[in-house]
């Protein structure tokens, strides 16, 4: 069944994938799609996508006050010295996802992390490299069209380059879940009212190069 626009109580015309929890809602309305420049921000948002894999958004929602606190505020700075005493008693912590694969994977990405920021500055100037040309966009982003953007030339290209690097958990589509969160492509339906507000962030963002 292919995604479309709901109407709420509130009389706001949402992105369907949202439903009815509050949780996605507030995430839907004030988040996803907005332009993000922060670096703590970033990396929280590829760390939390690495995590969500084989699970849904909605979880990894409900535990993300439980993440910030288990991981320093994704201070990757920090989290980049985390030995694994650390890392036994995060998989101790029954208010995280307990994956000793994912846990490891963000102590990895936050030394890649502060690789990035020495190079580069700050991890928004790599980031927002890989935003597409207005022209490489769909014209409107229909139900039909949002079923098909799983993946893209620029999220396979900044997959690569992460790999390249020694990132983990970060694939093609899992690049492109963050590139929609973190406000580098804006996929919210047409007649969305937040994908207006977004819409409407992103004009006036400076882009950080």
């Amino acid at each position: 069944m292919l995604l479309s626009l709901i109407e709420h109580a509130d009389g706001q015309h949402r992105c369907s994938w949202c439903g009815s929890s509050t949780e996605y809602i507030h995430y839907h309305d004030h988040e996803w799609g907005m332009p993000v420049i922060d670096d703590r921000r970033l990396f929280e948002k590829i760390i939390l996508e690495g995590f969500q894999s084989g699970l849904s958004w909605l979880t990894i929602l409900r535990k993300r006050e439980a993440f910030r606190e288990a991981f320093t505020g994704f201070d990757f700075e920090k989290i980049a010295c985390f030995d694994q005493a650390k890392v036994t008693r995060l998989l101790s912590n029954v208010k995280i996802v307990r994956h000793r694969g994912k846990i490891n994977s963000t102590i990895n990405n936050a030394k890649r992390a502060c690789e990035l920021l020495n190079q580069y500055g700050s991890l928004a100037a790599y980031f927002w490299r890989y935003e597409p040309e207005k022209h490489q966009r769909p014209k409107k982003i229909t139900p039909e069209v949002l079923a098909g953007l799983t993946q893209s030339a620029e999220s396979l290209a900044l997959s690569k380059d992460l790999k390249k690097r020694g990132f983990t958990f970060v694939g093609p589509t899992t690049m492109y879940a963050f590139m929609q969160s973190v406000g580098i492509v804006n996929d919210h339906l047409e007649g969305c009212n937040a994908g207006q507000r977004v819409h409407a962030a992103r004009s006036g963002f400076k882009r950080p190069f």
